[in-house]
């Protein structure tokens, strides 16, 4: 499936309104051939190595963030923790909402 064809914002308004839906594709071309393998669509939010490449290839390179780690870890506790325990996590919805929470959606513009 191509990832034009997918639409990943019905998820994430479950979590933030308005959603910005250029944000979201902009995201998901991000995310590009992660999105491609079904293993990797969702966060496997109990591995700290997942957690810490969210913290070190998103939120540092790609956010560009400068805060400490953390303050980055805390963020993405928050957000996983806000989200229903029990469904998975969409990579494309956790980057969303991380964006989101340090006004950085302008960036997938």
């Amino acid at each position: 499936m191509a990832l034009s064809s997918v639409d990943y914002s019905h998820n994430v308004t479950l979590y933030s309104a308005p959603v910005d839906r250029a944000a979201v594709r902009g995201i998901a071309r991000h995310l590009g051939r992660t999105l491609l393998r079904r293993d990797l669509i969702n966060l496997t939010e109990s591995d700290p190595a997942e957690r810490r490449d969210l913290r070190e290839h998103f939120l540092k390179r790609r956010l560009r963030l400068a805060h400490a780690d953390a303050e980055l870890d805390a963020a993405i506790e928050a957000v996983i923790g806000r989200m229903n325990p029990r469904q998975p996590k969409s990579r494309v919805t956790v980057c969303y909402l991380l964006a989101e929470r340090f006004d950085k959606l302008r960036l997938f513009l």
